[in-house]
């Protein structure tokens, strides 16, 4: 490891110390900026280790949501500006960037593959919108937050899902599919979904959310479609600028709902963090056993199981901020997104390792035949 690499290690270790030790004199607002620095400082520090360099993004995403809420002010209004009023056309920008890195392809995998697309699919729009249902009523969380985790549940998975499928070694092209497919579906299957499961704690208005879902969605992706046809291997800087752009765009958006949502959080922050732990991990572990006992191949389950635990946050936010309820029901995307990216990375990177074991485990075997 270079020797920054390790400078910023040690340097995010003594800000936790400190921000330990001003916490427990009481000085809450002063462990902000040490609290702030820790995570900055990690967030280096772990790109000089091979195996931890992907948690970098989660990491400052969590140096974002400390700053919000020790200075929500700042993220909120400048001047007579909404900040919030950003989210949507942020969330078009970041649509379009996935509809450039897809092309009509990506949904052959449905004739290809006809039934880890069907069992993918029906797990998603089943298992966590259910999950998130029980897992509301259970914790007794007020009605929009319990709308909240809902909205996720039945939000269709992102492309975090892709990057996790191909690192666990999984079914890139059944990810890249069935994120393709159940994003269509959106527009349909999440308003129907909340209007099921989330129209006792709030109203839902089935066509505006759907035509909210369109506008966010669909519309943006369909133009990157368009963009990608004609000018395939012509903008080279576009596949190199998107990803950044989706990044920033990610982490301000989750910013600006931390923000507008800093009193709910600090009241039901902890509960919040354990139901978004619960309903994750829950999603991985069904979607992989449905698929199990469907006799799906290995990779197939692996892939069901990612695709099935890792929502689209950022579309739940925009639809909550559609709503009007960014501050409420935009809590629970904004904590479940930098969880599911933590819990997935985890997860693939197990997965990866457990191929390699069993690889060289194989490969020890041959040998011993052979001599």
């Amino acid at each position: 490891m270079k020797t920054n690499y390790k400078i910023s290690l040690i340097g995010s270790v003594l800000c936790l110390i400190a921000s330990i030790v001003v916490l427990s004199m009481g000085h809450i607002s002063i462990a902000g900026p040490f609290l702030v620095f820790f995570f900055i400082l990690l967030a280096l520090g772990v790109r000089g280790h091979q195996t931890f360099k992907g948690f970098s993004f989660t990491i400052l995403i969590f140096a974002a949501v400390t700053v919000s809420m020790y200075y929500p002010v700042y993220f909120q209004t400048i001047g007579d500006f909404k900040l919030k009023t950003l989210i949507v056309p942020l969330l078009q920008l970041i649509m379009f960037g996935m509809g450039t890195a897809m092309s009509i392809k990506d949904f052959s995998g449905v004739i290809k593959m006809p039934k880890g697309v069907l069992v993918g699919v029906l797990c998603q729009f089943t298992i966590m919108p259910i999950l998130g249902f029980c897992i509301a009523t259970l914790f007794r969380f007020p009605a929009e937050i319990a709308a909240g985790i809902i909205l996720i549940g039945s939000s269709p998975s992102g492309l975090a899902s892709n990057v996790m499928a191909y690192l666990a070694k999984a079914n890139l092209a059944l990810s890249v599919t069935l994120t393709a497919v159940s994003t269509v579906l959106a527009p349909i299957m999440t308003p129907l979904l909340m209007k099921i499961f989330a129209g006792q704690f709030v109203p839902i208005d089935f066509w505006s959310m759907m035509l909210s879902i369109i506008k966010i969605v669909i519309l943006p992706i369909i133009a990157g479609l368009i963009f990608n046809k004609f000018f395939h291997g012509k903008a080279n800087w576009l596949d190199k600028v998107m990803p950044i752009i989706s990044m920033v765009g990610i982490a301000f958006i989750i910013t600006i709902i931390t923000a507008a949502g800093r009193d709910s959080l600090l009241s039901i922050g902890l509960l919040l963090i354990a139901a978004a732990i619960i309903h994750n991990t829950a999603g991985y572990f069904l979607g992989y056993w449905a698929s199990r006992l469907l006799k799906m191949s290995e990779q197939d389950c692996r892939t069901i199981a990612i695709e099935v635990g890792m929502q689209n946050g950022g579309l739940a936010s925009g639809i909550a901020l559609e709503m009007g309820k960014v501050s409420t029901i935009g809590l629970a995307p904004a904590i479940f997104g930098p969880w599911m990216n933590i819990s997935g990375s985890s997860l693939a990177t197990w997965w990866r390792n457990k191929n390699q074991e069993t690889s060289d485990s194989d490969d020890s075997n041959k040998k011993s035949l052979v001599d």
